[in-house]
């Protein structure tokens, strides 16, 4: 028996659920489980950054069955399915979770991210791991210099780097993710895994809503987080933002899920499967 965790990735999807998905494999290392992502640079920036230790490419979710066998744990962060598949999943796997339902979206690797009562970067932009349209480099377009820091995505094409450093201070790698987000006071992001992150370091974060990607408003407006709309401009994006970060909202956000029921429940599965095979 077992335990594979799913995270739908890609270079127009980013890294959201594979940064979730590390936070869970890190609870359950203990049971030795495997990582499937979409992507095979997905799975080596969870394995080289994340402390992933076992991954796999397995394209789309429907390919999981091809791997895994009948009675296997499967936990999945994707809205690859219907009713139907997860009807079909729950009769093959003896212990299934989807993240949003079962696992909250909030989860947060406190691993690798703490409070950090000194940080040392007051502003940064993080415009996500993926930028397959180069909406960012149609921001900078008739926009000046401005005050603040870029933290490049994982999939950013090669050669925009030279094109986006005349607008920001300083540009920081993907590979500088976690250093990045848990040292910037305030932090400009289109995601929302990275606002969750920030907040658990003591930062403060702003929620940019891009319009290639779907946030559930709801959600973010009951966590208090602050927005701003999407702008043809990045002049405009972040003197809103200044304006943002200088009345800073109370935020309603509470940390973190406690995965240890999940994780006793996994174990004991793993025990009986053991005992009645003799293993």
């Amino acid at each position: 028996m077992k335990v594979y965790i799913y995270a739908k990735s890609g270079h127009n999807i980013g890294l959201e659920a594979v940064r979730r998905c590390a936070s869970i494999y890190s609870k359950l290392k203990k049971f030795d489980p495997i990582l499937c992502t979409c992507d095979f640079r997905a799975g080596a920036y969870a394995k080289d950054e994340l402390g992933i230790k076992k991954y796999v490419s397995v394209d789309v979710l429907t390919n999981l069955p091809n791997m895994m066998k009948r009675g296997d744990i499967l936990i999945f962060d994707s809205d690859e399915t219907t009713q139907f598949m997860e009807e079909h999943m729950n009769d093959f796997c003896s212990l299934l979770y989807k993240v949003g339902t079962d696992i909250p979206y909030s989860i947060v690797d406190d691993s690798l991210f703490s409070k950090n009562e000194n940080p040392n970067i007051e502003k940064s932009l993080f415009f996500g791991d993926d930028d397959y349209s180069n909406l960012l480099l149609e921001l900078t377009k008739n926009s000046s210099k401005q005050d603040i820091n870029l933290l490049l995505g994982h999939y950013f094409f090669l050669g925009n780097e030279s094109k986006l450093a005349p607008f920001f201070n300083t540009m920081f790698t993907d590979e500088e993710y976690i250093n990045t987000i848990s040292n910037t006071k305030f932090l400009l992001t289109t995601s929302l895994q990275s606002c969750f992150e920030s907040i658990v370091c003591g930062n403060s974060p702003v929620l940019l809503l891009r319009e290639d990607k779907k946030y559930d408003i709801n959600f973010i407006k009951d966590l208090n987080i602050p927005t701003i709309n999407y702008n043809e401009n990045l002049d405009k994006i972040v003197l809103e933002f200044e304006d943002k970060i200088s009345s800073y909202p109370k935020l309603n956000y509470i940390n973190n899920f406690d995965l240890n029921p999940i994780v006793k429940q996994i174990g004991e599965k793993i025990d009986t499967f053991k005992k009645l095979s003799g293993i």
